[in-house]
């Protein structure tokens, strides 16, 4: 059975599990976070940082991207949906969503940890560079979506699931940001996210 690596706050790990979730793969979790001095990550991946997928004993993967990728990839029930289109127009919005989706991330996740550095230590010119990112990314995402029920094409897809742990993490870390009142439309898929089991079990907490 595959392991997977990650904590219970990272958008990036919780996108992987949603992903396994959504396509009904059994996998062992383990809870490991890189800040601590206790870590293993490095051990799995060279560049500490988490999600990490065992796949044997001899393979593990890493970077979500890559992870929730092969996941999708994987022969499963008959007839389950695929969240990456394998070609065409569809599967470059899918894409792009995500790409979308982890820059959020980041940016918000940069500022996250340069918040727990010493006052002192702290840039606030470097901070507000990051939020300027979150409140691009987040207007360019509200654009992208508009009227539509899902991001791209008729169903959920991994472009829903990165962009869902986006939100869910800005809404976890940065509560201040009312993302949800001034996007209607992003707040709206949200909430229809937050009921799928997938989302529910994977809610992010300390």
């Amino acid at each position: 059975m595959m392991k997977l690596i990650g904590s219970l706050t990272s958008p990036y790990v919780r996108k992987v599990r949603i992903v396994l979730a959504e396509k009904q793969i059994n996998y062992d979790f383990e809870v490991d976070v890189p800040w601590n001095a206790q870590t293993n990550v490095s051990h799995h991946n060279p560049l500490g940082k988490i999600p990490i997928l065992i796949v044997d004993e001899k393979a593990s993967l890493y970077d979500s991207r890559v992870i929730a990728e092969y996941i999708d990839s994987l022969e499963t029930q008959p007839g389950m949906i695929r969240l990456i289109p394998e070609s065409g127009n569809t599967r470059w919005q899918v894409k792009r969503w995500e790409a979308l989706a982890d820059g959020i991330c980041d940016a918000a996740a940069t500022i996250f940890l340069e918040r727990k550095r010493p006052e002192v230590q702290q840039s606030e010119e470097w901070s507000m560079r990051q939020q300027k990112k979150v409140d691009l990314g987040l207007i360019e995402a509200a654009k992208m979506l508009g009227d539509g029920d899902w991001c791209a094409g008729k169903s959920i897809s991994l472009a829903d699931v990165a962009l869902g742990c986006a939100l869910g993490y800005l809404s976890f870390r940065f509560p201040q940001i009312e993302w949800p009142r001034s996007y209607p439309n992003l707040n709206r898929l949200a909430e229809k996210l937050a009921q799928r089991a997938s989302f529910i079990a994977t809610a992010p907490r300390d």
